[in-house]
């Protein structure tokens, strides 16, 4: 029985250089992020997504990144909250900033898609889900929203074409709505009463399959799917298809609405060490610690990307000319292969096959999304990894 943890009626001090206390409301805006991000319990109720013990040894310094030129100025810049760099399962050097631990977990924000990914590939693997199958034959509640004849593989693949706005700056926008039902801000009149009711709501806009639309309403659907095929409530089955068999040394979390239905496109918060194991697991080809958690095969696919031009019109186009998107990660479609999981305020898990490494990167920058801070992302996460090429 997963356990849900209510919010936190008390507030406590405001995070410095705030003139007021964070709300339901600006939490996640600047200065308040920096401060809200490491503590979201205090204002929406999560859920448990419970760990295996497990203890890793030393605290490196950065100066292990030997070749990177003014990195601790450019991680200040950068509002960042925890950095971790791993290669081939060393712990290779570690940031915090002040008031921040290696034990404080951080808000992923869309990071938490690409668990979620993970969760339903491992499901594949097994049978219980099929990713030809249309979302309606999994979910018939779903059968006549903008997902009912959608497959479950263009769900993964954000290839849905569905009436949704993902401006985060629009109070109006679907995204925002979506904040507002699963307990992020407060309820307007007239919104749905939980996110099983919203998603059944969103209405198609074209047909599937013919270019990519980001829209965070997907990864809510694919938790639904793995709700319904397993029985159990979400937070449960990414503990055990994934949390535990990555045997992280903490528990995560995910926000939950008042429905219980989770948060899956970007509740999850956890530590940045358990994070890197994420990535480590990619790079791994889905085996870990002995034990295989998703296939090589679901891997494989994973980090070859989708097809770029189904994302031609995509701002992060302006960042990674050949970008796509495939299974719920982002790849860049450059001559390293990176791929990655990205959330917004300056969330990451980037991976670097050439080398081994994997740099997680959690941040409380103050826009939610710019071409600007991809771009700084872009040229840390380059030049931490090719300081490996040496």
């Amino acid at each position: 029985m997963t356990e849900i943890i209510p919010a936190l009626t008390s507030r406590p001090p405001r995070y410095p250089h705030a003139t007021s206390e964070p709300t339901l409301d600006t939490w996640q805006d600047a200065p308040h992020n920096r401060w809200a991000f490491a503590n979201v319990s205090e204002f929406v109720a999560t859920a448990a997504i419970p760990a295996h013990p497990r203890h890793r040894n030393g605290v490196p310094w950065l100066d292990r990144l030997v070749g990177v030129d003014d990195l601790d100025q450019r991680l200040e810049d950068a509002y960042t909250d925890a950095l971790v760099v791993v290669r081939k399962g060393e712990l290779i050097a570690e940031y915090y900033r002040e008031g921040f631990s290696p034990v404080d977990r951080h808000l992923l924000m869309s990071v938490s898609k690409s668990l979620c990914g993970i969760t339903v590939g491992a499901l594949i693997d097994d049978g219980l889900i099929d990713p030809a199958a249309t979302v309606a034959e999994h979910v018939p509640e779903l059968a006549g929203s903008a997902y009912g004849d959608a497959t479950v593989a263009q769900v993964m693949d954000m290839t849905v074409a569905v009436d949704y706005s993902e401006d985060y700056r629009d109070p109006d926008s679907h995204v925002r709505a979506q904040d507002r039902i699963a307990g992020w801000r407060p309820l307007h009149e007239g919104d749905p009463e939980d996110t099983y009711a919203f998603l059944s709501s969103l209405r198609a806009s074209g047909p599937h399959g013919q270019r990519f639309q980001y829209c965070s309403a997907d990864t809510d659907v694919l938790a639904w799917i793995v709700e319904e095929v397993t029985g159990r409530r979400y937070a449960e089955v990414l503990s055990e298809r994934l949390w535990q068999r990555l045997d992280c040394a903490d528990d995560a979390s995910v926000t939950v609405d008042a429905a219980g239905f989770p948060f899956a496109n970007g509740g999850i918060s956890c530590t940045a060490r358990d994070l890197a194991r994420v990535g480590e697991l990619m790079l791994a080809g889905g085996e870990l610690g002995g034990r295989r958690i998703v296939s090589e095969h679901w891997v494989r696919q994973t980090l070859a990307g989708g097809d770029p031009e189904l994302a031609r019109d995509s701002a992060i186009r302006q960042t990674h000319p050949g970008a796509s998107y495939r299974n719920q990660w982002w790849s860049t479609g450059n001559a390293r292969g990176n791929v990655y999981a990205v959330g917004i305020h300056g969330q990451y898990i980037w991976l670097d096959p050439p080398t081994g490494v994997v740099v997680v990167k959690m941040s409380s920058c103050p826009e939610p999304v710019t071409v600007a801070w991809n771009d700084v992302h872009s040229a840390l996460f380059r030049d931490i990894c090719r300081s490996f090429d040496r």
